[in-house]
């Protein structure tokens, strides 16, 4: 695990030229506030201490507007419990992992989506996952490309 996180920050440190000039900044922050445990903006948004638009909330999990929309509808399913990443649920998180995606569904129906939408959940840097507490993001209201990335 040590071995694996020196990786990753060797990785990041040779790539933070190209992520400084794509305006990745706020990732290296995220990405530290996670890796020494302090609350990240998921965290602070949970608590209150963000405002957010908020579409659903249950004792599950929230969904909110993303700030930097990337479709006509973009937002995000997040769930009260930090998992990091999709790489980092256990098998005891599955019924929360179920209700993350029936959650997205049902407010996607909620917003309009009836002609599709994409689901995304980002995974570690080359994922390009920006922040580390689990999140899914749903993205509608235009025609989507393939392939993505």
């Amino acid at each position: 695990m040590i071995v694996k996180c020196l990786l990753g920050t060797v990785k990041m440190i040779r790539t933070l030229p190209q992520q400084l000039s794509q305006g990745s900044v706020r990732m290296m922050s995220e990405v530290t506030a996670a890796n020494a445990g302090r609350p990240t903006i998921f965290d602070k948004i949970l608590d209150g201490s963000i405002p957010a638009q908020f579409l659903h909330q249950d004792d599950k999990c929230v969904a909110f507007k993303d700030v930097t929309p990337q479709a006509p509808v973009h937002f995000l399913v997040i769930p009260r419990k930090r998992i990091p990443m999709i790489e980092e649920a256990e098998n005891a998180d599955s019924d929360l992992l179920g209700h993350l995606l029936l959650t997205a569904r049902a407010v996607a129906k909620e917003q309009g989506l009836s002609n599709g939408y994409r689901v995304v959940i980002n995974n570690g840097v080359e994922g390009a996952q920006s922040v580390y507490h689990l999140h899914v993001h749903v993205l509608g209201g235009r025609q989507m490309d393939w392939p993505p990335g």
